[in-house]
């Protein structure tokens, strides 16, 4: 019980030293045990040996006519004594006694004692029913291990007995000396397995990474409340691709309704599409890429798992995109909703500022064509994006990038036969906003550099035909060529390091996602000419 505890509260502490005992411990026990059956399996090898050899020189004695004719004579000369003590000094025995149906003895080690009963009370079968057999008995010697063997007369009645017995004292150390090279090999094996234990210790707190027990039950509980309260789908998988863990938000997208259902099987089988074994083979992460499970699609990152420079598996979180892109909707909504109140605030308090000072220095008349000129062109944009455009979100974002231009002293313009009244039901306008939105900040920051004046961003757009069409177009220096190739790809930008190459990379995507293209040329106020077409029916150009 003392190990018990012991090992008990070393559960807790040090994996290593629990295992090296618990190996220890099991080492000990199972040689313990080796050694009790090994010494009584010897024992009894030697106790069988030595009581058939004492049992074999009874009988030969018993068959010697000497000692039986001495033993009809009464033995007057004592040659039973000097035969049996010739015999016991040959063979090793403790004794070689011979006596008659009396329990009378004619021989024995130590003459006094001739003459005398024979002890032991165990020559009862051998006088009486003339049996030969071996018994252990304490004599005149101490406890011994004997043979008796009847000796019997000219009419085969029984006459006497011939005992050779060896001491059970004698047997011990027989045995003692029997078991010193058994003894060498079960101490080896002893060494052997301590230090097995303590290999199997190191490697196994290897494997684990060096944790505890208490640290890997509680990583465990942590595991999974953390899966649980992730709203994302998390799916993990080992080398071969099958499922080893998978949370709850996972289960419906797989078409199960408990993690058992899914779990050990591929994961092409039950999330086919996820990408998890690209991550294997190629080693590297994927972030925010969009694909279709099971029919819907998902924005997906996948990320390889790693242990000693190998790869072991891979784990993914997914999200129906419709939902994020739900959640990009509204947030770019408030942004611009935002955006352009910061903007009108920031205008109006310049032209209150302004105002405020022809009033003091009592310039009326400039006073009244600064308020004109301002209510005419927010007035003249509103009106012609009420006509023009009758879609909220997109006439909300060239009305907020006309604010913001004004903002950032760029002479934006839009040219006054544009038109989007023919927009497909189908076409998501938060979409069209992304596209919009990107390209004109775009062209607003290329021009930024250049004075007053020359700041120049014209943005024309129509619906006529099959499709939809936008040119913003820009007097900034242009893309270069080397450049153009790689322009629409993320991270990539002509304004130098830092978080760019987004805005232009959301475009292209966008566009995937409609069907559509967009060309990038030489504009002719010197900068670039950006032209996107957006097939009006779903699926590609009509």
């Amino acid at each position: 019980m003392r190990l018990l505890r012991l090992l008990s509260r070393m559960g807790s502490g040090s994996i290593q030293a629990y295992l090296i005992c618990m190996v220890a411990a099991l080492v000990v026990v199972q040689l313990a045990l080796t050694w009790v059956l090994l010494s009584s399996l010897m024992s009894s090898i030697t106790r069988t040996q030595t009581g058939e050899r004492a049992l074999s020189m009874a009988r030969a004695m018993a068959q010697i006519p000497t000692i039986r004719e001495a033993l009809l004579a009464g033995d007057p000369h004592g040659e039973i004594q000097v035969l049996a003590d010739a015999v016991r000094r040959d063979t090793g025995a403790a004794f070689v006694v011979v006596g008659d149906r009396t329990g009378k003895r004619y021989s024995h080690p130590v003459p006094e004692r001739i003459g005398q009963q024979f002890v032991g009370g165990d020559t009862g079968p051998v006088l009486n029913e003339g049996k030969s057999y071996v018994s252990e008995a304490v004599g005149t010697l101490g406890r011994s291990l004997r043979a008796f063997v009847p000796i019997r007369g000219p009419d085969r009645e029984v006459i006497g007995f011939v005992s050779v017995g060896y001491l059970t004292a004698r047997m011990h150390e027989v045995i003692e000396a029997r078991l010193k090279r058994p003894l060498a090999y079960v101490a080896v094996m002893a060494a052997l397995g301590l230090v097995c234990a303590v290999v199997i210790a190191r490697r196994l707190k290897l494997i684990t990474l060096g944790l505890e027990p208490a640290e890997i039950a509680a990583l465990y509980l942590e595991r999974g409340a953390v899966l649980e309260a992730i709203r994302e789908g998390v799916v993990a998988v080992d080398r071969d691709g099958l499922v080893r863990l998978v949370n709850r938000a996972a289960l419906e997208p797989a078409g199960a309704s408990e993690p058992g259902e899914v779990v050990g099987r591929p994961v092409e089988e039950v999330l086919p599409g996820m990408g998890l074994d690209l991550a294997m083979e190629s080693g590297r992460a994927e972030h925010d890429e969009e694909r279709e499970i099971r029919g819907r699609a998902m924005i997906v990152n996948t990320v390889p798992l790693f242990h000693q420079g190998r790869v072991w598996g891979a784990a993914a979180s997914f999200r129906r995109k419709d939902e994020l892109d739900r959640v990009a909707r509204e947030l770019s909504q408030v942004q611009e909703y935002t955006e352009l109140l910061r903007v009108q605030s920031h205008e109006y308090s310049n032209t209150l500022h302004t105002i405020a000072g022809l009033i003091q220095i009592e310039a009326y008349q400039e006073v009244l064509d600064l308020v004109a000129r301002e209510s005419s062109g927010y007035q003249e944009m509103i009106r012609f994006l009420r006509s023009a455009v009758p879609h909220p979100a997109i006439a909300a974002i060239i009305l907020g990038k006309y604010s913001r231009a004004k903002e950032l002293k760029v002479d934006f313009t839009v040219d006054p036969e544009s038109s989007m009244v023919d927009l497909p039901e189908w076409m998501p306008r938060e979409k069209v906003v992304t596209i919009l939105g990107n390209l004109l900040e775009n062209a607003f920051e290329a021009v930024l550099h250049r004075p007053e004046g020359a700041r120049t961003v014209n943005l024309s757009f129509t619906d006529l035909g099959h499709e939809v069409v936008f040119e913003v177009e820009d007097a900034g220096d242009g893309i270069p060529e080397q450049q153009l190739a790689a322009v629409f790809e993320k991270g990539v930008s002509t304004k130098g390091k830092g978080r760019r190459g987004l805005g232009l990379y959301l475009v292209r995507r966008r566009l995937d996602e409609l069907g559509g293209a967009v060309t990038v040329t030489e504009a002719g106020l010197g900068g670039t000419l950006f032209t996107v077409a957006i097939p009006k029916s779903r699926g590609g150009r009509a």
